[in-house]
């Protein structure tokens, strides 16, 4: 065959396309179980990150299955539902109508007796989406701690949610007020909400993204509320 003609040409081009992408695929293929392995492993520490445990990279899986001690899924009413929580899409559940969510919990022992309960949150910022995990005391009302990220927001103003000295603001709020649940609040720096929920301060010049965790919060950790209000009626569950 001419290797100057047009036809050697093409058929050149579609054969190199071919092997590429078989070759391609193939490594997608061989690699997708340590992906996968990676990103469940990025998770376990955002889960543990909301209980101030940060975990060494060779030891993510042992510390979460040391520390996390129980997970289950619940619905609205609290109840308990069959599944497996890790694998719930919490992006996708958000969206859902409250009384059609699966609620994943996942139940962290820090120390003999003291347990803690990790929500997951998800919602919208800025440019995009924006998450975390929220920990409470067995009495389902004090927040123990929070961890927030997001995929990309602008450094410097929004993006500013995942430091700690955004999320260390959560720290001893609480989720119900003289026994009305009512979500803590993101506000602007130097106001109050008028319905005297506990609240944190939003990040100066991140309007909208403090605005986003605010919804994000009522959105989510309100599906929440049954399953803490029978936290606070029976601490020891």
């Amino acid at each position: 065959m001419n290797k100057q003609s047009n036809v050697y040409t093409i058929i050149y081009i579609i054969v190199m396309v071919v092997v590429v992408g078989a070759a391609l695929a193939f490594t997608s293929l061989g690699l997708k179980s340590r992906q996968q392995e990676n990103i469940n492993a990025d998770k376990m520490k955002q889960i543990l990150a909301s209980v101030h445990i940060t975990p060494a990279k060779d030891s993510v899986t042992t510390d979460f299955d040391r520390y996390i001690t129980r997970s289950f899924i619940v619905n609205s009413l609290g109840d308990e539902l069959p599944g497996n929580a890790f694998d719930v899409n919490t992006a996708e559940e958000a969206k859902k109508p409250v009384a059609e969510r699966q609620l994943p919990v996942y139940e962290c022992t820090v120390a003999p007796g003291d347990v803690k309960y990790i929500v997951p949150v998800n919602g919208a910022g800025l440019w995009g989406p924006i998450w975390g995990y929220v920990s409470i005391n067995a009495d389902g009302s004090t927040v123990y701690g929070a961890y927030f990220a997001h995929q990309g927001e602008t450094p410097g103003l929004g993006a500013e949610i995942e430091k700690p000295v955004f999320s260390g603001q959560f720290e001893g709020k609480h989720m119900f007020k003289n026994g009305q649940f009512m979500p803590v609040a993101v506000v602007k720096a130097g106001q109050a909400p008028a319905n005297g929920e506990d609240y944190v301060d939003g990040i100066s010049g991140g309007t909208i993204t403090s605005k986003g965790v605010g919804s994000m919060i009522d959105n989510c950790i309100g599906a929440y509320s049954k399953f803490l209000e029978n936290l606070t009626e029976n601490p020891t569950r």
